[in-house]
């Protein structure tokens, strides 16, 4: 078993917000709970990508502007949000990629 690495302490933050967000997820209502979910994942994934782990300062602004963020959707008189046609591109093809290297593993 190999030893866990220590997280930094803004490795703690945003993952206690993407918690966080996906505590909020299950508040709302079931019928949008999906788009709620895309928006959440899709938003995590994009910035985590684009965005270099050395960079402190984009990183800490975006965990200000994401917890403002979340702090509305928390409100319970939100019970929808958007989601554009390039994050449902962006569902299909994560799930496509996850579909592929599930096939091509290697029963043990």
């Amino acid at each position: 078993m190999s030893p866990t690495l220590r997280k930094s302490g803004l490795q703690k933050e945003a993952l206690a917000l993407y918690r966080r967000a996906l505590r909020m997820v299950r508040s709302k209502p079931p019928a949008s709970r999906l788009k709620f979910s895309l928006f959440v994942r899709y938003t995590f994934r994009t910035n985590a990508s684009n965005i270099s782990p050395r960079d402190v300062s984009t990183i800490e602004h975006l965990l200000r502007k994401g917890k403002r963020q979340l702090e509305m959707y928390e409100t319970p008189s939100v019970k929808d949000c958007w989601v554009s046609e390039e994050m449902r591109d962006w569902d299909r093809n994560w799930r496509r990629a996850i579909q592929n290297s599930e096939s091509t593993k290697i029963p043990s």
